[in-house]
């Protein structure tokens, strides 16, 4: 797998200016979001599931960075296909399963493929937070 950077800092800056936008307090998100990457593609993709109910501007920003990343692995031309679906918890079990399944059926390959993609979208989105957080009174 060659490196090809399908706008990968470009798409960071504009999810982080979106989210700074809805709520500059949700920029925290960016971390977390990073370390999830660690748990696999269906646990980060399933995080937007956790927030939608209580913060509701945090599970934007990981919707967000979800369909950036699907529109980066389609772009690649790799025939991978990911779920573009963000859901509620109020969905149904089936609904929540039927995605996730999507998931879980790629190869090994797809996975470490999308996976890889994923971590540096996230290191992206990492970076450009850390440039654009409003900084709080009393910070320098």
């Amino acid at each position: 797998m060659g490196w090809q950077p399908y706008d990968l800092d470009h798409l960071a800056q504009d999810i982080v200016l979106r989210a700074r936008k809805r709520d500059p307090d949700t920029l925290n998100q960016a971390y977390k979001m990073r370390a999830a990457c660690a748990f696999g593609l269906e646990r980060f993709w399933g995080e937007h599931l956790r927030l939608a109910d209580k913060e509701i501007e945090k599970a934007a920003f990981v919707a967000d960075v979800w369909k950036a990343f699907v529109g980066i692995i389609h772009k690649s031309g790799a025939g991978i296909e990911l779920p573009g679906t963000m859901l509620s918890n109020k969905n149904n079990e089936a609904d929540i399963q039927t995605v996730a399944q999507q998931i879980w059926q790629l190869s090994p390959e797809a996975h470490q493929i999308c996976l890889a993609v994923l971590v540096s979208l996230c290191d992206s989105v990492v970076w450009w937070t850390q440039r654009l957080k409003v900084p709080k009174r009393g910070d320098s």
